[in-house]
């Protein structure tokens, strides 16, 4: 999945000069941003490589992002998103400038006196990692148009700050009966084995017990996922079967499937191993495949999902005749702090 490509930043710049502007009828007081689907017949190899027909065929939507964490001094960053559909499936090409790939999800680290520690962010006061994460994206699409003010104001509508203990906030919709089907394209976790991590969002608020993720919930699923690998008698549980440090030509991931039993003599002190272990979603929350990849300064991240799934938590693209407004957030190695577009953009399909 994550896979080099030869299109460079210049292609990128090429792609926003080419963006159409127009207004959703019935939808929005003022036009949003418009990607159109276009109807094709052969469908784009999921690979993070954007050389495909369809993608050449299909017009560019702008994309400015704001506000994020470790973009720069302003926090922001442009890119494109394309789509289209083939048969009852949906495609989407989302492209971002992001100058440094960030895989170093809180590793474990060997010390010097061979004990083996986690690389954790000192300024991190909760479920706000900064230094030691990886990139992501996400897209959230309102489900039945149930999230008010959303085509003004975007997935900002859901953000709530200063809520303790989160330094934060928390994320969750205004009322009772608004939802949300959140894609989250997390390039460590889930992107090597090829998904979307699908989840939903509702008005749960915040409570330590009950609800520490308060609106943000996770489509069902029957096996596979991501998990922590914990320390067993100081040492982390599992390795990948190469046995090679992350920071040596390893990954910062162990697949479920090629995991073995940690040796602790194929390392020596500054080697860094993974601290998650992954495998493919079965059920609902992996109903969104993806393909990756990132160079040149540039993350290029292609979805497929069937126009209708049946789920309750997704959106369902029944009506090619309508607007399906959603808002797109990136992340530069953070755990929350993403840049962000206040205004959605507005999916829709070619007559």
């Amino acid at each position: 999945m994550m896979t080099n490509r030869n299109s460079r930043l210049s292609a990128l710049s090429a792609m926003l000069a080419a963006t159409c502007t127009m207004a959703t009828p019935g939808y929005a007081a003022r036009p949003l941003e418009t990607v159109t689907a276009i109807a094709f017949d052969t469908a784009p190899t999921l690979d993070g490589v954007a050389d495909d027909a369809v993608w050449a065929a299909a017009a560019p939507a702008k994309l400015h992002f704001k506000k994020g964490a470790n973009f720069g001094d302003k926090g922001s960053t442009d890119g494109t998103i394309r789509a289209a559909r083939v048969g009852d499936e949906l495609f989407l090409l989302l492209q971002y400038e992001d100058p440094t790939q960030s895989e170093q999800r809180s590793p474990y680290v060997k010390q010097a006196d061979g004990s083996w520690k986690k690389l954790k962010d000192p300024e991190d006061k909760g479920g706000d990692n900064n230094r030691y994460y990886e990139d992501k994206a996400a897209l959230l699409w309102p489900i039945g148009n149930s999230i008010a003010d959303f085509e003004e104001d975007g997935c900002f509508g859901a953000c709530h700050d200063d809520e303790p203990p989160k330094p934060y906030g928390n994320k969750y919709t205004e009322n009772e009966g608004e939802r949300g089907d959140l894609w989250h394209l997390k390039t460590v976790r889930t992107g090597p084995v090829g998904q979307v991590d699908d989840g939903w969002l509702d008005h749960t608020r915040f409570d330590p017990e009950t609800a520490k993720g308060a609106g943000r919930q996770s489509d069902a699923k029957t096996g596979g996922g991501y998990e922590d690998i914990e320390l067993v008698e100081g040492k982390p549980a599992v390795m990948s079967s190469d046995g090679k440090a992350a920071n040596k030509g390893g990954t910062y991931w162990v697949m479920a499937a090629d995991k073995a039993p940690f040796d602790d003599s194929r390392f020596e002190p500054g080697d860094e191993v993974a601290s998650i272990m992954i495998a493919p979603f079965q059920g609902d929350r992996g109903d969104i495949a993806l393909g990756l990849s990132w160079n040149d300064g540039v993350w290029t991240m292609e979805m497929r999902r069937k126009l209708v799934t049946g789920s309750e938590a997704d959106v369902q693209f029944e009506d090619l005749t309508a607007a399906y407004p959603f808002a797109v957030s990136v992340f530069d190695n953070a755990q929350v702090r993403h840049a962000f577009m206040q205004k959605p953009v507005a999916l829709v399909f070619e007559e």
